[in-house]
């Protein structure tokens, strides 16, 4: 088992973002201006890419460095790549 150090902060975020999308949604409902909504979309947005960036920075820091230490590296780069290959 890997000891991820940004798991708490990456949840908290999650947490924050999905009180965002909450808020959006409620925009929504209340027919606030298209403008509006697109500017908090675009917010709920760069957190997420931010989320991305820390799970990713925390997976080279702990998986990718154990996976170095016991010889597994190549099938962890290669789940590092079709994750990747996904989020962007």
């Amino acid at each position: 088992m890997h000891v991820h150090k940004r798991r708490k902060e990456v949840s908290d975020r999650l947490a924050r973002i999905e009180g965002h999308v909450r808020g959006v949604k409620h925009m929504v409902e209340s027919e606030k201006s298209c403008p509006d909504i697109l500017l908090q979309l675009v917010a709920i947005r760069a957190a997420l890419n931010k989320v991305s960036k820390l799970i990713l920075e925390d997976h080279v820091e702990t998986c990718l460095k154990d996976a170095a230490a016991s010889g597994e590296t190549a099938q962890y780069i290669d789940e590092l790549k079709e994750a990747l290959s996904k989020l962007f």
